[in-house]
This record gives C-alpha cells, structure tokens and sequence, in this order.
C-alpha cells in the first residue's frame, strides 16, 4: 500500500485542488465522479478550501462552480504546486482529457 501525503490537510482537500487547477472551473458533482468520492465529502472539502481562501464559488442559477480563488496572493506559486502535484496522476489526467474530448450535443450552438 502506497501513502501519499495529503500537503492541503486532507486526500480529498488534495485532490480537488488537483483537478480544480487541471480542469480551471468545476461543480462539485463533476468533481465527485473524476475523482470517485462521495459527493457529500467533496462538498465537504470545497467548502473547507472556500473558507480557507484557497477557492471561490459564484451562482450561475442553482448551481455554483468552483475555481481556485483569483485574488489569492500565492496563486500563481499555488498553481505551479498543484501543476507539480498533477504530475504522477496520469489516470486522473486521462480522465479529464476524455471530459474535455465530449462531443457537444447535437443542435447545441456555438
């Protein structure tokens, strides 16, 4: 068994900044399936990285998506980390490649 270390105080705190700074914007739901956790963990974890500064949200109707927070004073040196992070994680990559790879739907316009 491999322990990974967890450097934002939880795997799951972790993982969602991953895939948050490989993905630029995401709604917890979306998050929950790439990553396979429970969504109420993830939603867990947003709202913990939202109050620490380290995200933010907005409503777009009844829904809010995430994205690292622009006004947080390390972002560029966050977003390097979290790029270093995302290096080992080939699955996780793969799967962002395939979700962004997704056909649009028909009659959808541009």
């Amino acid at each position: 068994m491999v322990r990974r270390s967890s450097p934002f105080g939880g795997q799951t705190r972790t993982s969602v900044l991953i895939a948050l700074a490989l993905l630029g914007e995401s709604y917890p739901r979306q998050l929950s399936r790439l990553l396979s956790k429970p969504i109420y963990g993830v939603q867990e974890a947003l709202a913990s990285l939202e109050k620490d500064g380290l995200v933010a949200s907005r409503s777009v109707g009844r829904t809010r998506p995430y994205q690292l927070n622009p006004r947080y004073f390390a972002l560029a040196e966050l977003r390097a980390y979290l790029e270093r992070l995302a290096e080992p994680e080939t699955e996780l990559r793969n799967r962002i490649d395939i979700l962004r790879r997704r056909p649009r739907r028909t009659g959808k316009r541009l």
